[in-house]
């Protein structure tokens, strides 16, 4: 996998198919290639590293064509080498490329290799061009072939295959992964995620599992699963085509961190009126299911799955609902029992990750009395396939490391708090102070960021660092465990969350004057349990950085640094409020590290494998 892009027009689409590259790099990759059919025959380049390098090699050996594909690829199957790059080859005269995993790529090969095909990658993608290439044999309409090819493929995969015998035209398949058409006037487009098209198109069309397409400059024609032409709906998106712009700031990620007042903001808006939550925030229906609710069930994947487990606590404590938080690929695997009006809950920034949309297909058989998507992308699959929908609201997020999407999940999931409160609680004050403590949460995430210059300094701290630990107790758990997994996604330097109390079950063995200890400390109940758990790591030397609220009694002194957080935070807020500086932190600690912040190195943004 990563990141497709394809154009058939009458116009040169190699600029379009390196502009859309270059609108896909945040999700991570490691190396790109394009291929098109120019002068009578398929001519392909590829590079490793950035799209950068491919397109230096097109400066080089300038290319020109109406008919192309592009890829950057994340390696699954293979090192990241030139030779592994896509776009993948079956003799001179046809090319692939593909996102997802061929889990019968091995026997798929063996067979090949019996009908005389050599595989020269170390890729499952390889053998699909082989296998197309195979089937155009006794299929000679480059449609039937792909059609024939697809329904010998185990695994997930989005497909787009040119052909030198079929100048006209782009076949693309979709299982389980996200693949979109764009369309224009006397030209077509394809792509992976609509970012990379929106120079070009507003106007999409989103392929349904088991998606066949044939898509020319004039036509696009889809068969479905069963074999019979169908007619998609036809999606205009209202997303800017520059807004993945980092509007002056050295890294999209500290873009991305500075926008969260206002991002938050738009998650609340049309949903928070006259200081109540308004019914049809989740959209119609939603009442009905949040009255039957008696369980919820919270399913989601990395920086989601932490906003999953806040979510845990306050749905427990306050709402007085059983709630389980779980991680997609573990969910998926276990059998889950279900509860009688259980509500299921999924988490995704992109709304394509593998695991969780996989996750949400077996909650569809499960039994759950109705699927809920929490998520940054309208056009997504999660959220075209979930009963209810709540919209982050984030804006585009081109960093790696999730910031914006990371809180406005938890001001969604806090809005999901007060509708379930609405119809399970009977304290109608209560409800009110939860949406009025909701509502001053961009205001206190504004006075936060105001602490960007002291963690550039605290960063020093962490030069010659190789391990860290975080610290909180209760709902501010999951925060530490966001702050270590920022730290370690964009720095690399190894860090590992804990609930305080679990220090001396084993990690206190860790700490020494070399392991930084940074811990969150609002003022809330647990904070004197906090306070003494903190005391056991200076006790052992450790150097301690505490976020700590004004009034929770906390004053720096030798081997502890006080970080004064806004005053009065309460309990409902904390979570947000204090992942600001944890972000700061990682950030200025990759900057001074010299690490490649917004594409940190083997991760990528939407991670549609298994």
């Amino acid at each position: 996998m990563c990141g497709i892009v394809g154009a058939v027009a009458e116009r040169n689409v190699i600029p379009i198919l390196l502009e859309g590259l270059r609108r896909l790099e945040y999700r991570g990759y490691d190396s790109a290639g394009v291929a098109a059919l120019a002068d009578g025959r398929l001519d392909r380049r590829r590079r490793l590293g950035k799209v950068a390098e491919l397109e230096q090699a097109l400066d080089d050996e300038p290319l020109s064509s109406p008919l192309g594909i592009a890829h950057t690829r994340w390696a699954t199957h293979g090192k990241p080498s030139e030779g592994n790059a896509h776009p993948h080859m079956s003799g001179d005269d046809l090319a692939i490329v593909h996102n997802g995993i061929i889990e019968n790529h091995e026997g798929l090969r063996a067979r090949l290799a019996e009908l005389g095909y050599s595989c020269v990658t170390e890729t499952d993608s390889e053998v699909v061009a082989h296998l197309v290439h195979h089937h155009l044999k006794t299929q000679p309409d480059l449609i039937d072939a792909v059609r024939a090819t697809v329904a010998e493929l185990d695994g997930a995969y989005a497909l787009v295959v040119l052909s030198l015998n079929h100048p006209d035209r782009l076949v693309l398949a979709r299982r389980a992964m996200p693949v979109v058409i764009g369309l224009g006037i006397e030209e077509n487009f394809i792509a992976s995620d609509i970012a990379a098209l929106l120079p070009v198109t507003r106007r999409f069309i989103f392929l349904e599992e088991g998606d066949v397409a044939d898509v020319r400059k004039d036509t696009v024609q889809i068969v479905d699963a069963n074999g019979a032409v169908v007619n998609r709906k036809v999606t205009e998106s209202k997303l800017a085509a520059d807004a993945a712009d980092k509007g002056g700031y050295r890294h999209y990620m500290l873009k991305e961190i500075h926008e969260q007042p206002d991002g938050i903001v738009q998650t609340l808006e049309e949903r928070i009126s006259g200081g109540r939550l308004l019914d049809a925030a989740f959209g119609p229906g939603s009442a009905e299911v949040f009255k039957r609710t008696k369980n919820v069930h919270i399913i989601a994947c990395g920086t989601s799955y932490h906003a999953g487990s806040v979510a845990r606590y306050f749905i427990e404590q306050i709402c007085r609902l059983p709630c389980q938080a779980e991680i997609a690929s573990e969910y998926r695997y276990r059998s889950p029992v279900v509860p009688p009006d259980t509500l299921f809950v999924t988490i995704s920034q992109s709304g394509e990750t593998a695991d969780t949309l996989a996750a949400l297909h077996l909650a569809k058989d499960a039994g759950y009395l109705a699927t809920l998507a929490v998520c940054n992308v309208p056009e997504s699959a999660l959220v075209r396939e979930s009963d209810l929908v709540m919209l982050t609201r984030a804006g585009p997020e081109i960093g790696v490391a999730s910031t914006k999407a990371f809180t406005t999940q938890l001001t969604a999931l806090a809005l999901l708090v007060i509708a379930l409160e609405m119809h399970h609680g009977n304290d109608p004050e209560r409800i009110q102070g939860l949406v009025t403590r909701l509502t001053e949460v961009p205001r206190l995430v504004d006075q936060t960021l105001a602490l960007d210059a002291a963690m550039s300094d605290l960063a020093e701290l962490f030069a010659d660092k190789h391990h860290a630990l975080f610290l909180g107790r209760g709902v501010l758990h999951p925060i530490a465990m966001e702050g270590a997994l920022k730290l370690k996604e964009i720095s690399y330097i190894h860090a590992e969350a804990y609930p305080a109390g679990e220090l001396k079950h084993g990690p206190l063995a860790l700490v020494d004057n070399d392991m930084p200890v940074i811990a969150v400390a609002p003022n809330n109940d647990l904070l004197e349990k906090l306070k003494s758990n903190l005391m056991e790591v200076r006790a052992r030397g450790g150097q301690l950085i505490v976020f700590a609220d004004p009034d929770a009694g906390m004053v720096s002194s030798d081997g502890i640094t006080i970080i004064e957080m806004p005053q009065h935070v309460s309990y409902f807020q904390a979570p947000i409020v204090y992942t600001v500086p944890l972000q700061l932190l990682s950030y200025h600690v990759a900057v001074l590290k010299g690490t490649d912040v917004d594409q940190p190195r083997n991760l990528a943004k939407s991670v549609t494998v298994e």
